[in-house]
């Protein structure tokens, strides 16, 4: 069996990052390990609850690196943030100060609506439809 349980995010400034995606988004910070060795962090943060992905925080070092750096999706939604309450969860993002750039709309698979973390990630806050495989309850 193999699951998907970790990206790795390429962003400015871990305390930052770990700022939005803990304080703003209501993460968890799962790991803030120092690598002494190589002048770096290992920064782990996941959606609060069970199972699911977590996010690697990666603090851009290079030039090629902090060029990435909001540009993993091209331009596109890459990460997708599923709710159990959509109204109760835009709620209380849209007053911790998140940028919603794409308005709620209904769609055949779920409620949805698009935001922007602070790098320019787009991210997708849905819930799916009853019977979706997607769909947390």
């Amino acid at each position: 069996m193999q699951s998907l349980f970790q990206i790795s995010l390429i962003v400015a400034s871990y305390d930052e990052a770990i700022a939005f995606y803990v304080d703003t988004l209501g993460f968890e910070l799962v790991e803030d390990t120092a690598i002494e060795q190589e002048n770096k962090r290992w920064v782990v943060v996941a959606p609060k609850g069970k199972g699911g992905c977590a996010i690697c925080l990666a603090e851009a070092k290079t030039a090629e690196e902090q060029a990435a750096i909001g540009q993993q999706g091209a331009g596109r939604v890459w990460l997708f943030l599923g709710t159990d309450d959509f109204w109760r969860d835009h709620q209380k993002l849209t007053a911790a100060g998140v940028t919603f750039v794409r308005e709620p709309v209904q769609q055949p698979y779920g409620t949805v609506a698009v935001f922007s973390d602070p790098y320019g990630n787009l991210w997708d806050l849905i819930e799916h439809v009853e019977g979706h495989p997607f769909r947390l309850s």
